[in-house]
């Protein structure tokens, strides 16, 4: 079940445009940029155990850098957006340094100081950045909503493919060690500060390519995508999917964006819905959706199979 349900959604996902256009195509879009927020984030909350309030922000910093290299220097949006992630697992490379040898809630504070600064110097920077008007950029291929599906689409599966490789690898295998017992890991030989800051600098670098992608597609950047609310977002998409699973996380992502769009009719009360709603997740099934939904498949499959025939 593990391993179809995957695949099973792979071809939804490739046979959507075929079936909804326009709005909801749009829709799916926005929902890919977070599915690979939400992914990577979990991977470094739920497999490392690191909290960061920081993974909006790195995704505005390759929003951003994309967007002034393909204003001002001429970069092939592929190019800037690459050059985006790379800005961000810099930045993310600084902050990780700087605090991953601190034990205790140093790395969350830091990263939502952080977070508070860049949102403050970008509306500040009105002449580089148009401040809180926002950032007008150039589309990938002039906005054809069905590549920027399929881009998109391509950018989650390789967040997926490296994430999971690194989840299965030796990194890894120290990553989860250091998450359940730090002191044991490094007593170990587990050199647990260059561990951890590998897992930063990937998942960072990922954000960044995220915030390239939705400068590309949704065609403006501005300070909006940095604040607190985004990502709170974020972290409630990610344990809405399941924290420790980063398909679970980007299911939630995508769930959470397409039933905020229904919940438009409601105007303010659709905020405390979907705060109800991860409330109850958080009650009824802890560990997520996806986990839960596996149980239940499982336990479907059993009966069904254990069946005596007529």
């Amino acid at each position: 079940m593990k391993r179809i349900f995957p695949a099973l959604l792979l071809i939804a996902a490739l046979l959507f445009p075929f079936f909804f256009r326009d709005y909801w195509l749009y829709v799916a879009i926005i929902g890919l940029y977070y599915a690979i927020l939400a992914s990577s984030w979990s991977m470094l909350a739920g497999q490392v155990g690191l909290i960061s309030f920081a993974h909006a922000a790195f995704a505005g910093i390759g929003a951003y850098t994309s967007a002034l290299l393909v204003i001002h220097g001429g970069l092939s949006i592929p190019l800037a957006m690459v050059a985006g992630a790379l800005a961000a697992a810099v930045v993310g490379l600084g902050i990780g340094a700087l605090t991953l040898r601190m034990r205790g809630p140093y790395l969350a504070l830091t990263t939502l100081a952080f977070s508070e600064i860049l949102r403050i110097f970008i509306t500040a920077e009105y002449q580089l950045t148009q401040g809180s008007i926002g950032l007008k950029v150039p589309l990938i291929l002039d906005g054809n909503k069905l590549v920027c599906y399929y881009t998109g689409l391509a950018l989650f599966v390789l967040t997926l493919v490296v994430l999971t490789f690194l989840i299965h690898s030796r990194v890894g295998l120290f990553l989860v060690a250091m998450r359940e017992d730090e002191d044991g890991a490094a007593t170990r030989g587990v050199d647990t500060v260059a561990y951890r800051l590998v897992a930063f600098v990937v998942t960072s670098a990922f954000a960044g390519l995220a915030g390239g992608y939705y400068a590309h597609v949704v065609g403006l950047v501005s300070p909006q995508m940095v604040r607190m609310g985004e990502m709170g977002l974020i972290l409630a998409m990610s344990v809405f999917g399941g924290l420790e699973s980063l398909l679970g996380a980007a299911l939630g992502a995508i769930f959470l964006q397409t039933l905020t769009e229904y919940l438009r009719i409601f105007a303010e009360w659709r905020l405390a819905i979907f705060g109800a709603l991860v409330l109850f997740t958080l009650k009824f099934a802890p560990e997520g959706i996806l986990p839960r939904a596996y149980l239940y498949a499982e336990r479907f499959m059993d009966r069904w199979l254990s069946r005596e025939p007529r």
